[in-house]
């Protein structure tokens, strides 16, 4: 379980909770099985990450390859259909897979079409962290942290809206109805931990919840909050976790502990992570 887990961007927790077994079911599906199609609630599975990595690979914007099989996904299926001659349905079936599957020989394994937007996205930027629209979110026991982090923001002109919704998924809902440019959510831990979690899976990872997962593991390197906690490094890792899968925008999960010792930084803890917004923002992710 624990390595399935560690395949999939999970937490390592050894027990099949709600989120582990959603992804035992989507690792059974494999392209060809059934039937792609846009549908309430929209289909997951691994059949369909593989149909978004191809798309991508050829052109065919699906966006972040997560998955799941939304509104875009659909627009650059329709689109590969009429490009190759097939009825435009938006219906992935049969005589679509053969065509995808033929016509991505010619293509080479690089991260396609979405990286590439995100990059020059990246590339391109922001102003300044007063154009941002950012969404500060916790998981229990770290309020303190996000209410300094979120009053920084503000008072450099960011529009925050924070979170403390214990759901993960209904917290990346509100985050996308908002149209965050960014995502920043703090989770508490009992052990000692700094890990910066980022959108990452085999065939697409998140460039610009990378850089800013990067540049905060960097500011809280060059700090002591967690001298004596036994945190030797701050780190920044790529997971599948939902809050992560789930947001349209660059998205990070810091994790830190132990609580207590988080909590008691709380001010220096949302200084390490501002200037890390700032340098995001100001350098265009780079």
């Amino acid at each position: 379980m624990r390595a399935f887990q560690r395949g999939r961007g999970l937490t390592e927790s050894g027990i099949c909770d709600t989120h582990t077994w959603a992804a035992l079911v989507e690792a059974s599906w494999k392209l060809g099985d059934r039937p792609l199609l846009l549908t309430s609630p929209n289909l997951r599975g691994d059949d369909i990450a593989e149909l978004q990595s191809r798309l991508a690979r050829l052109g065919f914007d699906c966006g972040r390859v997560d998955g799941t099989f939304g509104p875009r996904t659909n627009r650059a299926l329709v689109d590969f259909q009429s490009n190759c001659g097939i009825r435009p349905d938006g219906v992935c079936g049969p005589r679509t897979v053969r065509a995808l599957l033929v016509v991505s020989t010619q293509t080479g394994d690089g991260p396609g079409v979405g990286a590439v937007r995100d990059r020059e996205r990246l590339r391109l930027g922001l102003a300044s962290v007063a154009d941002c629209r950012l969404v500060v979110g916790q998981y229990g026991g770290l309020s303190s942290v996000t209410r300094s982090l979120a009053g920084e923001l503000r008072r450099r002109g960011a529009t925050v809206m924070p979170l403390d919704e214990p759901d993960a998924v209904t917290q990346a809902v509100a985050a996308n109805h908002f149209n965050a440019d960014a995502y920043i959510g703090f989770e508490a831990h009992t052990d000692a931990v700094a890990v910066a979690y980022f959108y990452q899976v085999p065939t697409y990872e998140s460039a610009g919840g990378r850089a800013l997962a990067e540049l905060i593991v960097t500011q809280l390197s060059a700090t002591d909050l967690f001298t004596g906690t036994g945190v030797l490094r701050p780190s920044a890792r790529g997971m599948r976790l939902p809050v992560l899968r789930e947001t349209r925008m660059p998205a990070v999960l810091l994790q830190v502990g132990p609580v207590r010792a988080a909590t008691d930084a709380s001010p220096h803890l949302a200084a390490s992570v501002l200037r890390a917004v700032e340098l995001w923002t100001l350098s265009g992710g780079h």
